[in-house]
């Protein structure tokens, strides 16, 4: 009896390791190669964050000798001292979503996000689409937040989008 219960909790458990490894989506890279198009996700978090309705202010380009490699994508970091805060607790910097549109996975969808359409909430950073799209989710951000979550849940291990970011260019990360 004791040996079919080891190994009906042993099942359990690598079927709940297995299940969790393959419910992980692809982190959202651009043309650049970059998560977060080569920003540095650490330096948002000393960033002045402007009120709702205000453009924020522009992000920290990374270093493209300064990275690390979190959830199949490579992220630049601006210093050594960003990339190891980032590597010593990679979930608490990276994006929600994979770096996919806040307000897009509220709507049910991946796509693209950009790096200067920025948002830190309860400590998590949320990117958003275009400047438009930023109005419709700042119009209720803890509602758009609980439907992005419901949403995550049947949509996280969907490939990652593939599409460029509209009417954005890239000027991270530096050499």
């Amino acid at each position: 009896m004791m040996n079919r219960f080891t190994l009906a909790v042993a099942a359990a458990v690598s079927a709940l390791t297995l299940g969790t490894a393959a419910m992980a989506g692809d982190q959202y890279v651009d043309e650049t190669g970059f998560a977060v198009s080569g920003y540095d996700v650490v330096a948002y978090f000393d960033l002045e964050m402007k009120p709702v309705g205000q453009t924020q202010t522009a992000p920290v380009a990374g270093n493209a000798d300064i990275t690390a490699e979190y959830n199949g994508a490579t992220f630049a970091f601006s210093t050594e001292e960003n990339r190891d805060k980032f590597v010593a607790d990679p979930a608490r910097f990276a994006p929600q979503y994979d770096g996919h549109c806040a307000y897009g996975v509220a709507k049910g969808g991946k796509v693209p996000a950009n790096p200067y359409l920025w948002r830190i909430v309860d400590d998590k950073l949320y990117l958003n689409i275009t400047e438009n799209v930023v109005g419709f989710w700042e119009e209720d951000i803890p509602g758009n937040i609980t439907l992005s979550e419901t949403n995550w849940v049947s949509i996280e291990e969907d490939p990652a989008s593939d599409r460029t970011i509209p009417q954005f260019t890239s000027a991270a990360p530096k050499s």
